[in-house]
């Protein structure tokens, strides 16, 4: 029986594979990005090295070398989507390493981004807020908060600390306040301040049932502690005394201690939700318990009228 060795050398020997692999071969090292890594690298390349490494090179020139913005790394065709190979010398070899492209680096911003902010209950459109998104002409209120945004943030990348106060921001159904707190939470986000950003009425509806599970302590901790607190549309329905003094004022109190900054939308503005809290769902007026709450929203909050036409409609 013949060696395999004998077979293997009588199969390589044969002028159309020898042929094949040298054109292959003259493919490689033709190729402009090989000549230029050789060129850059030439005092550490030899004849050894280049043939030691082939496979390498090839694996190297059959991706896409560049970014291709493709728009998603899901169609990206490289090896490893969203990477782009990369030629380096190691251990008397050329080899590749695998670096993110500019459309992966996007994406995993992206998702640093959204994952620096926390939701209950908010509608994805505002999730998903950008300020370049805002219509500013014409509206004079609107370019008043996002300067007050911008502030807010730069004043955290100077001094490393946030404001202790954040925004109240009311206005008519529909001129945007929601919108206004997804993107402050989103450009937050870009400086690695984490937000939790809320729709009260249904967060407050989810608390009742958590007593039953015992997770009402936990939930109510987690959104007092936020570093950037948002509650959106407070006042929007009659709460109980129990929410009202129990949980938002448990809430809002921490916070006006720990002097963390809390940012809030109402249809109401101060004197007007002071008002509606006074009024519990039982018919009952309790004006002292309504102003103590007031107190520590105002405490942490600055009043901001937002303008404009019902976008909704």
């Amino acid at each position: 029986m013949e060696p395999i060795k004998e077979s293997l050398k009588r199969v390589v020997n044969v002028p159309s594979f020898q042929e094949r692999y040298e054109a292959m071969r003259k493919s490689i090292l033709e190729h402009e990005k090989i000549q230029q890594f050789m060129t850059a690298n030439a005092e550490a390349i030899d004849a050894q090295m280049i043939e030691r490494s082939l496979l390498k090179l090839n694996e190297y020139i059959s991706q896409s070398t560049d970014c291709c913005k493709c728009g998603t790394t899901a169609q990206c065709t490289n090896y490893l989507q969203g990477f782009i190979p990369k030629l380096l010398i190691t251990n008397g070899r050329i080899d590749i390493t695998y670096e993110r492209c500019e459309q992966k680096i996007v994406e995993d911003e992206r998702r640093e981004i959204a994952s620096m902010v926390s939701s209950m209950h908010m509608p994805k459109e505002v999730l998903q807020a950008a300020f370049e998104d805002i219509t500013i002409a014409g509206n004079r209120s609107r370019l008043d908060i996002g300067q007050r945004v911008m502030a807010f943030i730069q004043e955290y990348r100077e001094t490393g600390q946030l404001p202790h106060k954040g925004l109240y921001l009311y206005g008519e159904f529909g001129v945007g306040k929601s919108f206004i707190l997804g993107a402050t939470a989103n450009e937050l986000a870009k400086v690695k301040v984490k937000s939790v950003i809320v729709y009260v009425p249904e967060f407050l509806r989810e608390l009742k049932a958590a007593m039953a599970d015992h997770t009402l302590e936990s939930k109510v901790d987690f959104v007092k502690r936020a570093p950037v607190l948002m509650l959106d549309d407070l006042g929007a329905e009659a709460i109980s005394q129990w929410a009202r003094d129990e949980i938002l004022g448990a809430i809002l109190h921490y916070r006006m201690s720990e002097q963390l900054p809390t940012f809030i939308s109402s249809n109401f503005n101060y004197d007007e939700l002071e008002h509606h809290l006074a009024h519990s769902q039982r018919g009952e007026v309790e004006t002292v318990k309504a102003r103590r709450l007031m107190e520590r929203i105002k405490a942490t909050t600055t009043l901001m009228r937002v303008e404009g036409e019902n976008l909704r409609r």
